[in-house]
């Protein structure tokens, strides 16, 4: 039975208020709550450690949900799943973690999601971090994700954290093989004293691979922020890294991308922009009647979008 906190959680991190249709699985305080499979797609818990194993038959269609929720504090979970896209398949994966921390203890989660993306296969992926709570202990948030994009498989991540978490470190890791594409999305948004570290490794592997890397960030109050995207190259592959950062008030924001070829075909790209917000921009806005405040927001959601 899902409570009115846990909707509430459910919308901010997956645009659920009831439970989904298909196949999902949801994890509240360290345990399963609602779980179920569908044709074509099999959740199992794992039995060594915690965690699931979801496996996606070869050319089946259809959405996987797997969001996780904390609302103890004090508590530290963490959950190890692994999941098979099948041959063929085409799947929109929406995982993500809220927690809400009504103590005064840190409240934590720990996530780590194996993806193997088989051949021919597409993945839509969907990740949103999302913190609140009354207590002043800090929500901290680790995701972890080990993606293998197989033969002219395609892989796009959407990797969104929104406000309310006090420390976050993201670590990526992708291999993409012969024909394959991976498209990953990063959104950031941090406030008053958060920190939040993002490190990415991507490997173009195979002959014709891609590789798209685009990260928009806000920094605000006195947070801090490093992104550490690396694009490797090694074989004929092309590859783009771009990362652009709004600062505002006393804010830190480190942006350190590299490409890196082991191949003399190989095209890689990377570029990076840290400023503020544009003068213009607020004035536009509030000759049509927005406050500063409104102003400054409106133009932060258009960034982040």
């Amino acid at each position: 039975m899902l409570t009115a906190l846990d909707k509430n959680m459910l919308h901010q991190i997956a645009d659920l208020q009831e439970l989904p249709p298909g196949a999902f699985n949801i994890r509240k305080d360290g345990r399963g709550i609602e779980h179920r499979s569908a044709p074509g797609i099999a959740i199992r818990p794992k039995e060594d450690q915690p965690g699931l194993d979801v496996i996606v038959e070869p050319g089946i269609k259809g959405t996987v949900h797997l969001p996780v929720m904390i609302t103890a504090t004090g508590l530290s979970d963490r959950v190890y799943n692994t999941i098979e896209i099948g041959a063929g398949a085409e799947i929109q994966l929406i995982a993500g973690c809220g927690i809400h921390n009504p103590g005064h203890a840190a409240a934590r989660h720990d996530g780590t999601h194996e993806i193997f993306v088989r051949r021919n296969a597409i993945l839509h992926y969907q990740e949103k971090h999302y913190g609140e709570g009354e207590g002043t202990g800090k929500r901290i948030l680790n995701p972890k994700t080990v993606l293998l994009v197989e033969e002219n498989a395609y892989a796009e991540l959407e990797l969104i954290q929104i406000r309310g978490v006090d420390h976050t470190v993201r670590e990526t890791q992708a291999r993409v093989d012969a024909g394959g594409r991976l498209a990953m999305f990063e959104r950031l948004l941090t406030d008053g004293a958060q920190e939040a570290r993002s490190d990415a490794v991507v490997e173009l592997t195979g002959e014709e691979s891609t590789a798209r890397i685009i990260s928009r960030s806000v920094a605000q109050g006195t947070s801090k922020q490093i992104f550490q995207p690396r694009l490797i190259a090694r074989a004929r592959g092309r590859g783009h890294v771009e990362c652009d950062s709004i600062i505002m008030d006393r804010a830190v924001v480190r942006s350190i991308p590299e490409i890196w070829a082991e191949h003399a075909e190989a095209e890689l790209v990377h570029e990076a922009a840290i400023g503020r917000i544009a003068g213009d921009q607020l004035i536009k806005l509030m000759a049509l009647g927005l406050s500063e405040e409104e102003a400054e927001e409106t133009i932060i959601s258009g960034f982040l979008k």
